[in-house]
């Protein structure tokens, strides 16, 4: 596969695949494909019937609202969303004025980005950059971020499905930016890329970006992809990426009240 070529499809594969590992950090997440423009993504059973289970989500795109619709009342087992995903350039006021029509209540949109890994970018910062390779650093890491960002078994496995990146500022020290990939359909998802507030605007994000990109292609990926924050979507142009599309994120009808 030419990694210039990748489709919106093979895109979402990649994203279907990095979503589900970060989503199984404490119980599986598991991918369904209903169509060929439709994956189902839920938790695996539980043992226990009573804990809960967390919201669905239904990848589609090309399909018209009415169909996801109806695909989604078939298939979803409990509370879901919807990701619809148009191809840059679309005209969306069509599809908007069609889910709006059914109930549906637009969450937030998030642009999906594609890094062919053909000219991978170099920047230096002041900040060292270096993989999550020991427990220290992994506990750091969780630690600066809030929650896990890794599983400590990822350290040990080779390849690891999920690696992360930090940024130190040695002097103080501490974590101030970080970044994950994860392994997925032959390409890398990028996850969670954070630099902390007061540490901004200093090339840290360019440069932990631009180590995972040269990992992505020297452990043989064929592609980078990612969905951004707006204000993100700023950043990652810079590195080399390009927006294939948006992703409209869509919350279900209210449930009728008597």
């Amino acid at each position: 596969m030419s990694p210039s070529k990748l489709s919106l499809e093979q895109a979402v594969e990649v994203f279907v695949e990095g979503f589900c590992v970060t989503r199984s950090f404490t119980h599986p997440f598991v991918a369904e494909r209903l169509g060929p423009s439709l994956w189902r993504l839920h938790d695996a059973p539980r043992k226990r019937p009573r804990d809960p289970y967390r919201n669905e989500e239904l990848i589609a795109w090309e399909l018209p609202p009415l169909e996801v619709d109806r695909l989604a009342q078939a298939h979803a087992q409990g509370r879901y969303l919807i990701c619809y995903l148009l191809p840059e350039g679309t005209d969306d006021r069509a599809m908007r004025a069609e889910f709006k029509a059914l109930g549906y209540r637009l969450g937030s949109t998030e642009p999906f980005f594609v890094h062919d890994l053909a000219a991978l970018p170099t920047h230096t910062t002041p900040f060292p950059v270096s993989p999550v390779t020991t427990p220290e650093q992994l506990d750091a890491l969780t630690k600066a971020a809030g929650r896990r960002q890794l599983l400590p078994e990822f350290l040990t496995q080779d390849p690891p499905p999920m690696r992360g990146y930090i940024a130190e500022d040695t002097a103080v020290p501490q974590l101030v930016g970080w970044v994950s990939r994860v392994a997925a359909a032959g390409c890398g998802w990028c996850h969670s890329m954070f630099v902390l507030p007061a540490y901004r605007r200093q090339g840290i994000a360019r440069a932990l970006l631009a180590q995972m990109l040269a990992d992505d292609r020297a452990c043989g990926a064929t592609a980078s992809v990612l969905l951004a924050s707006h204000s993100g979507a700023l950043l990652y142009p810079t590195v080399g990426y390009r927006q294939i599309g948006t992703l409209y994120l869509y919350n279900p009808p209210r449930p009728r009240t008597s």
